[in-house]
């Protein structure tokens, strides 16, 4: 029992220090890392390298896996983009095994030490970054001995000995059993590099020689599929099919090396690190995963086409009814990317309550019932992102965001209020339209001129609001707000011009009470594209 306890409390200790330091190095990347997955193009060595360093930063190959798969389902990356980053985050995972494969054991309690000390002492959110990273970075290593000490005790079972070494007795049985044993593991525990790590704990006792650890090594990589594969349970069938491309890429990776290359891997790994088993896993590991990109990444169409062919489209595949364009709970592993695709889900928002209310008026002004009808549908789609993005804005704000980011959080909850409300205001336009057609109602010349030139600034005022989110820009920001000014006083000057002419019986009474009814609406459009610009400035003045 004792040897159980101490692995699994070794083992949570791992699992739990190499979260913290991935959490760290992430909120220390922060926006670099959300701009490398941005220049991700149909390049594929460029796609293995924005997999390999993300998975070096997140410590996660499945995490990296289960958000590309994320990142296809959300339809912002092509199966072909995915085939790379998959293959660069089993590259990437490596990292992590070699880093344990050293003996750091000793300078884990002074780095845990240290960073608390940090942690402790500083209210610099970039230095509590780095002290976080420290701190992981001691809790991994300390995980890593105590898994070590627990395994002592089994240096005297002989037939433990025999059945690990069994693994590496050459025979295909065999190399199957190790393989099984691999996959097993890593299918449990969710973590390739966690199964790695055992395989380094065993062997810094003596207890497993690298003949037996490479079908095992092998199994860990297939078994780290799983996540991705129970991920895309739901998803499209795109996304389905990135999860199988990383499972197939796994599978052909082994059984190419298991046939041809597993005897060149042992004695190239046996003669850069003699005699020091613990090194010789992690670096055929690195080898495994390195060489079976070098060999695959030209036949990534290949790839691309079995998994279309053993995921086949239906006819119905491409008329799915789309909701959110851009978000995934499976992003939400890296939150500082899933931040970025929250903004473009908001802008993508925003463009459908312009969109919406640019039909209002042109249903208004051309007496066009139909047009009115599309602004109905419009107003609909714009209150269901409302409801999906503040959902996944909640998500979001309980992931560890640095405090800037959760700044621009709160800030998104207010701005996709705005833009609610400016979808609410178009539909109050588009009924006004509607009534206008219904009941034959007719607009003076002059009346007709100032509404229009209203809109137009109010149109321009709301174009600017999303464009000064899109970009940042404070400059245009103020702009906006200083042009609210003027459409607040061109709804006064306009409803007392419009009064007169009521006076002076130049309109009838059911089109004068229509014409306020616009201006009021368009105003009310204009002060939310200003609280839009405002909130822009003060996430540009915060970060």
């Amino acid at each position: 029992m004792g040897i159980a306890f101490g692995l699994i409390g070794g083992l949570g200790l791992f699992l739990y220090g190499m979260r913290i330091m991935g959490d760290g190095l992430e909120k220390a990347a922060g926006e670099k890392l959300k701009r490398l997955v941005e220049v991700l193009t149909n390049n594929r060595v460029m796609g293995v390298l924005v997999g390999t360093i993300v998975t070096m930063v997140i410590q996660s190959s499945s995490a990296t896996t289960v958000m590309v798969v994320g990142f296809v389902n959300a339809g912002i990356m092509k199966l072909t983009q995915a085939v790379g980053v998959i293959m660069g985050a089993n590259i990437g995972t490596t990292v992590t095994a070699q880093l344990v494969s050293f003996k750091l054991t000793d300078y884990a309690p002074v780095a845990v030490g240290i960073g608390v000390a940090i942690w402790l002492f500083t209210s610099n959110k970039r230095t509590k970054n780095i002290a976080e990273i420290l701190i992981g970075f001691g809790i991994l290593f300390i995980g890593m001995e105590t898994m070590s000490d627990s395994m002592k005790p089994l240096r005297e079972f002989e037939g433990f000995k025999t059945l690990l070494a069994s693994f590496g007795g050459g025979s295909i049985t065999d190399t199957l059993l190790g393989i099984l044993a691999g996959f097993g593991i890593t299918a449990i525990i969710q973590s390739s590099s966690a199964s790695i790590g055992i395989l380094i704990a065993l062997a810094s006792q003596g207890l497993l020689p690298i003949e037996s650890a490479l079908p095992i090594l092998f199994g860990d990589n297939i078994g780290t599929c799983v996540t991705a594969m129970l991920s895309s349970i739901g998803a499209t069938k795109t996304a389905k099919r990135a999860a199988f491309i990383h499972f197939l890429f796994n599978v052909i990776g082994t059984i190419i090396f298991v046939l041809l290359l597993q005897g060149p891997v042992l004695h190239f790994v046996k003669n850069i690190s003699p005699g020091d088993s613990a090194r010789q896993i992690a670096n055929a590991h690195t080898m495994f995963n390195i060489g079976n990109m070098l060999i695959q990444l030209p036949f990534a169409g290949v790839l691309v086409f079995i998994a279309r062919k053993a995921i086949p489209e239906t006819a119905d595949e491409q008329d799915q009814v789309m909701g959110v364009k851009y978000l995934d709970d499976r992003i939400l592993e890296t939150p500082s990317i899933a931040l970025g695709q929250t903004i473009k889900e908001v802008l993508h928002m925003g463009n459908l309550a312009l969109d919406s209310y640019r039909k209002s008026m042109e249903a208004f002004f051309k007496a066009d019932e139909k047009i009115a009808h599309e602004v109905f549908n419009l107003e609909s789609a714009v209150n269901n992102l409302e409801r999906e993005i503040a959902a996944y804005l909640v998500k979001l704000s309980n992931t560890s965001l640095s405090g800037e980011q959760h700044e621009i959080v709160d800030g998104l909850f207010n701005t996709i209020n705005d833009i609610e409300r400016v979808g609410d205001h178009a539909d109050n336009l588009a009924e006004l339209a509607i009534y206008r057609i219904e009941n034959k109602l007719d607009f003076s010349e002059g009346a007709l001129q100032e509404l229009q030139l209203m809109n137009d600034r109010v149109i321009k005022s709301y174009e600017q609001a999303i464009l000064a989110l899109k970009t940042g820009d404070t400059n245009i920001a103020k702009r906006v707000i200083e042009r609210e000014g003027e459409i607040d006083h061109m709804e006064k000057s306009l409803r007392a011009s419009h009064i007169a002419r009521l006076n002076k019986q130049q309109c009838s009474p059911g089109a004068g009470v229509i014409f306020l009814d616009v201006i009021s609406n368009l105003e009310r459009i204009g002060d939310h594209a200003k609280k839009i610009a405002f909130a822009v400035i003060d996430a540009t003045q915060k970060s």
